[in-house]
Parts: structure tokens; sequence; C-alpha cells
């Protein structure tokens, strides 16, 4: 995997927990700065601590590795479907209408 886009998947799973990089390098018992370095892509982390990143996250290695594990597509589709599961049927058909619009785009 690429140092960089780790780097910017560990980001954004750290923005959307609502964690500042200090709160996230406390919880995963790393230095702020590591972090940083991680979150910039000059540092890849050891097994060890990427595992206490994911711990801290609350995310599965799966969601920080997607695309590059075939398991992650797994993990994108549930989270999709999570997201489905909370709309109403009429709020669903729209969603679905969206997608669909989209995928005529790309």
């Amino acid at each position: 995997m690429d140092k960089v886009e780790l780097g910017r998947r560990v980001r954004e799973a750290r923005n959307g927990a609502g964690f500042t990089q200090e709160a996230l390098a406390e919880k995963a018992d790393i230095g702020v700065m590591y972090l940083g370095e991680i979150e910039r892509g000059i540092k890849m982390p050891s097994l060890k601590i990427f595992t206490k990143i994911v711990e801290a996250l609350n995310v599965s290695a799966d969601y920080l590795l997607r695309d590059e594990v075939s398991s992650g597509k797994s993990f994108v589709y549930d989270e999709i479907t999570q997201k489905l599961e909370g709309l109403t049927p009429k709020q669903r058909k729209g969603a679905a209408e969206i997608l669909d619009a989209y995928l005529r785009t790309l």
C-alpha cells in the first residue's frame, strides 16, 4: 500500500471519528508527531502501530486498506447498506436514482 494513500485514509477516519491528532495519538499511545508523519505519507506504520490506530479509531483494518485487499470491498458494501437501512422506502428509491445518475456520468 502507498504511504500517502494510507495516511489519507487514516486522516479521513480520524476526522470522521471526530478526533484531533492529539486525541488519536493519545488513544493509540503513539506520538503526535509520528501520527502526523503517517497522515502526511512520510512514514509507514509498523503492524503494531497500525493495529493501535485501527483499535483507537474503532474501525476494521479493511476500512483503512480498502481496495488493497479484496475483503475491503465487502466492508464498503456493508457501509452503503447500513446507510440505506436508515432511510424510508421513498428515500431509498431517491438514493438509488441518484446512484444510477452518478454511475451514468462515470
